[in-house]
């Protein structure tokens, strides 16, 4: 039985209590013309049924396990590699997962533009619970990876998906306060995901594998919840004439896109990691990587642009002035919030000494103002009706914040990484989802799959390509510092872990090492406050569209495509 026989007819506008929810797209009344830009319906908002909640914070707590599996891991990474004794591989555990989420965002777009977004959300939801269950039983290094990578493909999913559903159920003008949450998520598991990690990983019962079997009863709940009380009608291309061969489904998904994506940012991300630490930039492997990047980038975008129809990242969507605008604005603003998470936990250890569960906790005045300067934000935008303002604060106080964590050193006060962090998040916070609302704003139903995933692709792709620009301006910076310190083993240094370096570097030089690993992570906040700054360029080109009215630019679109 399809989603769609299961919709119920339409109400009078009192309040339900039903258990289950539902949008009638062919009951709500107006013509296209005069319906939100997204297609939403305020007839499916029911905010006083409890599957309505059920499903909500269902869809949460799958965009939660998404965010963090990305960072879980941090803690777990020592004990991972006694176990496959694969140093080598560290660099994959990691990047594997980013990888293949930020590779498959388009691809779900354009998968939830014809297809059921139940079947698809469970379908990915399946995906990572699969990938998790592979890591967490894995036999050996390799498949640990593969289960990495099968787990980013249903997180892709998810991330989309999560959207989706959120477009489905709540009203434009209403979103904002709801789509906030799911930035938020990232926030909190920065912080909560290290702490976890190091718990199970320092369980003797638990250990490490349960960084990933933990999320299969809570992937396992979501599936119920979504299976049993999240009924939607069809997407609009759904109504479409359905294809009649695999072949013809298979054309509808963009593979040749796919086939020239997947290789470009495979040898970006690798250029980037290796040029100037493991090759020179001027190395024949780096510059093969950047050529075939180049390549591929190009078929990528002659494809996008052929076959508008069925392309992942078509023309129209992308060079939509606030949707290119916002997703250049959620690209620099990943890059800088990786840079300052992963390095700022970094500094914490190497400079003050702190344990990975203890450098967790220190980052939590960073993540409670993120948390709470979001809600604030969600709720001015749904108040006033413009998610403009909340985007120009945020470069601001961004910039400002990292631009402080640079002048940190260890002897730094309590006062001073404690307000720095503060400045920072509040400004991460106040853009935090802002982006996303302009695509939902902006286009026609039909495009918003497709705005929505280009916004949560350059936001990994942001993350996934800044992690090894910061790591590589980390280390060239550690080892100019550490090259100056006579009959030091800099080699000995790199290979030894932050929470490790007073155990092994020899007393009268550890002040000196210390420093160097301090003086190296600002350089990466300097990077930090450089991409927070440039987010206001993305700012400056959104238009201001109000979330309380239809977009015009949408309007007109759909009513030139019902004359057609």
């Amino acid at each position: 039985m399809s989603d769609q026989t299961k919709v119920p007819p339409k109400e009078a506008s009192s309040p339900r209590d039903s258990t289950s929810i539902s949008q009638d797209a062919t009951a709500a009344g107006p013509a296209p013309t005069s319906k939100p830009a997204d297609g939403s319906s305020h007839e499916s908002f029911n905010p006083r049924s409890p599957a309505f909640w059920l499903v909500i914070v269902s869809v949460y707590l799958a965009f939660f396990l998404i965010a963090l599996d990305r960072m879980i891991i941090a803690t777990a990474i020592p004990a991972i590699t006694n176990t496959y004794g694969s140093i080598s591989d560290i660099g994959w555990y990691a990047s594997a997962y980013m990888m293949t989420c930020a590779i498959f965002n388009p691809l779900f777009g354009s998968i939830y533009r014809f297809y059921s977004v139940k079947w698809v959300f469970m379908a990915s939801v399946v995906l990572f619970e699969i990938g998790s269950a592979i890591c967490g039983a894995a036999p050996t290094s390799s498949s640990f990876i593969a289960g990495r990578a099968i787990a980013g493909i249903g997180a892709a999913g998810i991330s989309s998906g999560a959207i989706m559903i959120m477009v489905g159920l709540v009203p434009l003008h209403k979103r904002p306060v709801f789509t906030s949450f799911l930035g938020m998520a990232f926030g909190v598991s920065s912080v909560l995901g290290p702490i976890m990690g190091g718990l199970f990983t320092d369980s003797p019962k638990l250990t490490w594998r349960w960084c990933f079997y933990i999320n299969l009863p809570i992937g396992g709940f979501t599936l119920l919840v979504i299976f049993f009380f999240l009924h939607l009608p069809p997407p609009p291309h759904q109504k479409q004439a359905k294809p009649n061969t695999i072949l013809d489904t298979i054309k509808r998904l963009d593979p040749l896109g796919l086939l020239c994506l997947v290789p470009s940012l495979v040898c970006l991300i690798l250029a980037l990691e290796w040029g100037g630490t493991k090759y020179s930039w001027s190395s024949p492997k780096v510059i093969g990587l950047l050529v075939t990047f180049s390549v591929t980038f190009i078929a990528f975008l002659a494809v996008e642009y052929k076959f508008p129809d069925t392309a992942m990242a078509p023309p129209r969507v992308v060079l939509n002035r606030s949707v290119g605008s916002s997703m250049f604005f959620a690209f620099m603003s990943a890059g800088g919030m990786m840079c300052a998470v992963y390095y700022l936990a970094i500094w914490f250890q190497a400079a003050q000494g702190q344990s990975a569960k203890d450098a967790g906790i220190r980052s939590i005045p960073m993540v409670a103002s993120l948390i709470l300067c979001g809600i604030v934000a969600a709720v001015v935008t749904q108040k006033i009706g413009y998610y403009v303002p909340a985007l120009l604060v945020a470069p601001v106080l961004a910039s400002i914040g990292s631009g402080l964590l640079s002048t940190l050193t260890p002897r730094s006060s309590s006062a001073a990484w404690i307000g720095f962090q503060i400045l920072y998040g509040l400004g991460v916070g106040a853009g935090a989802q802002s982006a996303s609302m302009a695509a939902q704003t902006v286009l026609p139903r039909e495009d918003v799959p497709l705005g929505t995933a280009m916004n949560f692709f350059v936001q990994q792709l942001g993350g996934a390509l800044f992690v090894p620009v910061g790591q590589n301006l980390f280390t060239t910076a550690l080892v100019k510092r550490l090259s100056g310190i006579s009959g030091l083993d800099t080699t000995m240094i790199l290979n030894t872990g932050a929470t490790d370096l007073r155990k092994v570097v020899p007393p009268e030089d550890l002040a000196n090492v210390v420093e160097a690993f301090s003086w190296a992570c600002t350089r990466v906040f300097i990077l930090g406050a450089a991409l927070s700054a440039c987010m206001m360029i993305g700012a400056l080109g959104v238009e201001w569209k109000s979330i309380k009215k239809a977009s015009p630019d949408a309007a007109e679109k759909a009513a030139d495509e019902e004359k057609a």
